[in-house]
């Protein structure tokens, strides 16, 4: 099959496209045929060799953990999907190896949900990642409940976007962090917007002279420092970008591939409480491309890349 793969760490250079192996279907997978794969930037930090002390990897390397696409095989214990379906899928292992960025990935059931009807292939690929982390972090970090106020940044981000609008659902009121241009964008997800940057913290206050329930950080540094001043007593922090956040009281979080919780978040995509914004797409071929432009930073919403298959028009 066709696929992108890196054989060492380095920049975008070394993503290559061209024949990759043909993924194995084991007892507990499916062998979904990929219509479209987000771009994380998790993708180029492993690419780059940021995560070789926690995450070992098996050369060559096929990028990507989000996937939408068609079940094609089950493996013969799958009950739950069958050929036709149309699925969703944060696919992530504990190496580098086997990932989205090919025609064909294989899937355990335990990373899978199905695809909300009312999404595309594109805005679908871009919900479990992001959405899972933050949903996880919001509901099982956090703990967020109505009525608080959440502070989210980069709120007009692939995380940041999705997590406004979880936090809103969930009845909190949310301010984000955004660049003047995305202020409107974050209004529009159900957020109060604030520039980042110089005098975050007096902006925030001037909204929230008590302080906020919750920071929810995706950038660290700077603004993890801000916020832990801006907290209300009592009030709790989750970084997904900045280890140092527990210096603070906080906690330091990953997503991790769980069926239910993209359940849950599939199940909102489509009450119209949950969408995915797509900033832009890229064919399987521009990977690298792709990978510069997130790299490059100030995305509103998700990268994607798509597959195209000839039959499918």
């Amino acid at each position: 099959m066709k696929g992108i793969s890196y054989s060492r760490y380095g920049g975008p250079e070394v993503l290559e496209y061209g024949e990759v192996k043909d993924p194995k279907v084991g007892p507990d997978s499916v062998l979904v045929k990929v219509r479209a794969a987000a771009v994380n930037p998790v993708d180029w930090k492993c690419r780059e060799g940021q995560l070789h002390g926690i995450m070992d990897a098996v050369f060559p390397v096929v990028p990507g953990w989000d996937v939408s696409g068609v079940v094609v095989q089950p493996g013969p214990a799958v009950t739950e999907f069958a050929v036709g379906d149309e699925v969703i899928g944060y696919v992530r292992e504990d190496f580098l190896s086997r990932g989205t960025y090919a025609e064909y990935v294989a899937a355990p059931v335990r990373t899978l949900a199905r695809k909300p009807r009312n999404l595309t292939f594109e805005q679908a690929a871009g919900l479990p990642l992001a959405g899972l982390t933050a949903y996880q972090v919001l509901v099982h970090a956090l703990e967020v409940r109505r009525g608080e106020t959440v502070l989210v940044h980069a709120a007009a981000g692939g995380v940041g976007s999705l997590a406004v609008q979880i936090a809103a659902h969930l009845g909190a009121r949310v301010i984000g962090t955004a660049s003047e241009r995305n202020h409107d964008f974050v209004r529009g997800l159900g957020g109060e917007p604030v520039t980042y940057g110089a005098g975050l913290a007096e902006r925030v206050r001037g909204l929230a002279p008590e302080g906020v329930a919750a920071v929810f950080d995706t950038v660290g540094g700077e603004a993890l420092i801000a916020s832990a001043n801006l907290l209300a007593p009592e009030g709790r922090m989750a970084s997904i970008a900045d280890p140092d956040v527990v210096d603070f009281g906080g906690r330091y979080c990953w997503a991790r591939p769980d069926a239910e919780d993209l359940t849950r978040l599939a199940a909102l995509a489509e009450q119209g409480a949950l969408t995915v914004h797509v900033a832009e797409t890229f064919p399987l071929k521009r990977a690298a491309d792709a990978q510069r432009r997130s790299q490059e930073g100030g995305t509103r919403g998700k990268l994607v890349v798509t597959v195209d298959w000839p039959e499918e028009g």
